[in-house]
């Protein structure tokens, strides 16, 4: 039988990933935090930290992976009309809006993922405190299990 003190420690497990907002790593440190204190006092907090913990550095992961692909294209893209030998100063310094390159889609249509993946994220963070809150297990989609 789960306790509402049990219920309440899952929920802030999940809400404290929103500590990231104020403390650098915070949606990894406040989540560890709890559920390091707490995880052995019941299965339930042990599961909701875990999950909460995995899907964390699964979204670090997919962060990275999407900004080394990104990142590049758009400096790429940034310095490819840019002569260095010529450059005098910023008064010869003119934009040239010619035919976009694909570079330019793909790396818009990466960072325009990035925004809904983030959006999702903040979503499915909630929808988890609330099953916690209600006493349900719940997984995460698209999480990599690096905690078993």
């Amino acid at each position: 039988m789960l306790t509402n003190h049990q219920k309440n420690i899952a929920t802030f497990i999940h809400l404290s990933t929103f500590s990231r907002f104020i403390i650098p790593l915070g949606n990894f440190i406040g989540p560890i935090i709890l559920w390091v204190l707490n995880k052995d006092k019941s299965e339930f907090i042990d599961k909701h930290g875990k999950q909460a913990i995995n899907f964390q550095m699964s979204i670090l992961l997919y962060a990275i992976i999407i900004g080394t692909l990104t990142i590049p294209l758009f400096i790429f893209k940034l310095f490819s009309g840019i002569d260095f030998i010529d450059f005098h100063g910023f008064h010869d310094f003119h934009i040239n809006i010619g035919k976009p390159s694909p570079l330019l889609y793909i790396g818009g249509f990466l960072g325009a993922f990035a925004v809904l993946a983030f959006i999702l994220e903040l979503v499915f963070i909630v929808i988890a405190s609330l099953k916690a809150r209600d006493g349900a297990y719940y997984n995460y989609p698209f999480t990599i299990n690096f905690l078993k």
